[in-house]
């Protein structure tokens, strides 16, 4: 009985679909850490990035969460308004609220967002499955920035 099983999971992990590309995109904005507003050939589009979680900026009725304001500053670094981008989709494409799911690149060197908030402390990773890619990467990202201290990891207790 446990061989056939086995073997079953082996042809559904086999059959997953690779993450694909999207065409371009254009930043228009962003709104916190880990969710940016794009053109998308004279579309506008919510991008949450997949695999990661920034703290929140904007809280009801509080301060932000702890490093929230320095992940956003970041992410408004990295993706000024007028930066392309490359979007690379995932097995689901948006989430309850609509917002496209994406990696994002940063279309002119290739600087992977969603690593690069993780790798710099500035995001805990973060996996919805099946929207799981990059997940064993931004995982070893995430350790080896709380060893260092990085970010959220030095700033923030617990």
């Amino acid at each position: 009985m446990k061989r056939p099983f086995v073997l079953v999971l082996s042809v559904v992990a086999a059959c997953r679909p690779a993450a694909t590309s999207l065409d371009r995109a254009v930043v228009e904005h962003v709104v916190d850490g880990d969710t940016i507003d794009v053109d998308i050939g004279g579309r506008d589009e919510r991008v949450r990035l997949i695999g990661v979680d920034t703290p929140e900026v904007y809280v009801d009725e509080g301060p932000p969460d702890c490093y929230g304001p320095e992940a956003s500053a970041f992410t408004k670094a990295l993706l000024a308004p007028g930066t392309a981008v490359r979007l690379e989709r995932d097995v689901v494409g948006r989430d309850d609220y609509g917002r496209l799911l994406a990696y994002v690149y940063v279309a002119a060197d290739g600087t992977f967002v969603n690593d690069a908030l993780v790798r710099r402390g500035l995001a805990r990773p973060l996996t919805i499955a099946p929207n799981a890619t990059y997940a064993a990467r931004f995982v070893a990202a995430s350790i080896d920035a709380e060893a260092d201290g990085l970010g959220l990891w030095g700033a923030c207790a617990g």
